[in-house]
């Protein structure tokens, strides 16, 4: 990652200083520390690129709109996380097997990797776009029954839906590079098109006055030019302003590999199960949520969109867990994989305490942000939420960078089993028990620790296991040729 290190900025040398620091007291190997800063530091950038983008799309569409608007938009987005969890899922997969790929050197199983993953994500993808435009309202009406939050919310999942093929494309063309020990690029063109992003929404919400509906195409527009950015650069293994690129992909080959799409599918599933437990788990804990009014609804998506911003380090640290990990196991060097995955969950945790107490400082400026009146009865509640999540979010270094190591080797089916009862098991029933009884806001603020303290404990004891060391052994280039 030598253009990393051409390019430093604030971000970087904060993770790698926490990283050293960690080196001095013996938690961590220093050089490790090193090559772990260099792949996460980019997918974190990019993390808050994308978050706060979508911070700023309720930012944007709150200051037009109103409440209405950012409930709206908030009921809609369980929907469009589903191109995540689908497509996150596709490249949970793309990742275990590009990494173990390169690093065992096995360069000619790649393209097909990469082909087969960009075919599965287009083809599960598609119906859900079709399904949002035909039915955005009825689905937002699932939710809610306030007749302003199912306008506002159908209007903007009917166009936003249009990028969910592309949004999921991305995530896979993420997990390709730094499944070649390149964050970077990613980074340039997720970030790029955040930051295009941000600029399509002001144009569109407030210079067209376009509303919600501008908030979608902006969204979509976005995601579009970020899916064309790394088509190009995979088939031609250039792009300007990035360089040569470490693979070149052959569109002309087969997409349609049995033995890689079942790989992907058997690795990937449970990794989608994951995401989609958190989806899901939205309608019901929105719907909850609901029961509490208007006021604490949007307290509670605009801390959500805070709590995204602080989750980021995990978006890096469980991907370089990933991609380290993974290519460890494809040298056959299971020692060192396990070193890598147990130093970089305490590296994980170390970032989140730093920037969960930053945020906890800038909490009120941060929430004030989001509305136009600070007077707003939303304020004083969502500041609290915000409060909350800066204690629970450490857990999320123990239960990303365990579920980053589990991955790569393909252990996969633990880590959704402890989502599933994080939210469905702990979260959703004490948010409904605050709902409907004297215990009230204080269900949420417990509902936001239990969501992060299951997963913790259950991916850190899997992982403490071994097991998915043996795991790996079935996916790795030399097994899967004989």
């Amino acid at each position: 990652m030598a253009r990393s290190r051409r390019f430093p900025n604030p971000i970087r040398l904060l993770i790698l200083y926490i990283g050293l620091g960690l080196a001095r007291l013996g938690l961590i190997d220093a050089e490790r520390a090193r090559r772990t800063t260099d792949l996460a530091w980019p997918r974190i950038v990019t993390g808050l690129a994308r978050m706060s983008k979508s911070a700023v799309d309720v930012a944007m569409v709150g200051i037009a709109v109103g409440s209405a608007g950012i409930t709206g938009v908030g009921f809609a987005s369980p929907y469009w996380g589903l191109a995540f969890a689908i497509g996150g899922g596709i490249a949970g997969g793309t990742i275990a097997l590009v990494s173990q790929r390169y690093g065992a050197e096995a360069f000619d199983e790649l393209g097909q990797a990469v082909r087969s993953s960009a075919f599965l994500v287009v083809v599960l993808t598609l119906p859900m776009t079709a399904a949002f435009w035909l039915f955005s309202t009825e689905f937002i009406s699932l939710i809610s029954d306030n007749p302003d939050t199912i306008r506002e919310g159908a209007a903007y999942l009917k166009v936003v839906g249009i990028g969910i093929p592309f949004a999921g494309l991305n995530l896979v063309g993420s997990r390709i590079f730094v499944g070649l020990d390149d964050a970077w690029t990613p980074m340039m063109f997720r970030g790029s098109g955040a930051v295009a992003n941000i600029v399509l929404n002001a144009v569109l919400i407030f210079g067209l006055e376009l509303g919600v509906v501008g908030a979608a195409l902006g969204t979509v527009l976005s995601n579009a030019m970020i899916a064309a950015g790394f088509a190009v650069a995979l088939v031609a293994g250039r792009f300007p302003g990035v360089g040569t690129l470490p693979i070149r992909i052959d569109p002309r080959g087969s997409y349609v590999d049995e033995s890689t799409i079942r790989d992907l599918i058997r690795i990937g599933v449970p990794v989608m199960g994951r995401g989609l437990v958190w989806t899901l788990a939205e309608f019901p804990m929105l719907g909850i949520v609901d029961i509490f009014g208007e006021d604490i609804a949007s307290s509670y998506i605009v801390a959500r969109r805070i709590w995204g911003l602080m989750n980021t380090p995990g978006w890096g640290f469980g991907l370089a867990a990933s991609s380290l990990v993974g290519q460890e196991l494809g040298s056959g060097d299971e020692t060192t994989a396990e070193s890598y995955g147990r130093e970089i969950i305490r590296f994980a945790v170390a970032v989140y305490i730093v920037s969960g107490a930053i945020v906890l400082v800038f909490a009120e400026p941060i929430t004030l942000a989001f509305v136009d009146d600070p007077n707003d009865l939303s304020v004083p509640v969502a500041i609290s939420l915000v409060y909350a999540a800066c204690f629970a979010i450490a857990l999320k270094g123990v239960s990303g960078g365990a579920a980053g190591a589990l991955e790569a080797s393909g252990d996969t089916r633990w880590t959704f089993y402890s989502q599933a009862l994080g939210m469905f098991g702990c979260a959703i029933p004490i948010a409904y028990i605050g709902a409907t009884t004297q215990l009230g806001v204080l269900g949420l603020y417990l509902a936001f620790v239990a969501e992060t303290a299951v997963p913790a404990a259950i991916n850190y004891y899997r992982f403490s296991t071994g097991k998915w060391k043996a795991i790996s052994r079935t996916y790795r280039p030399d097994v899967a040729d004989d």
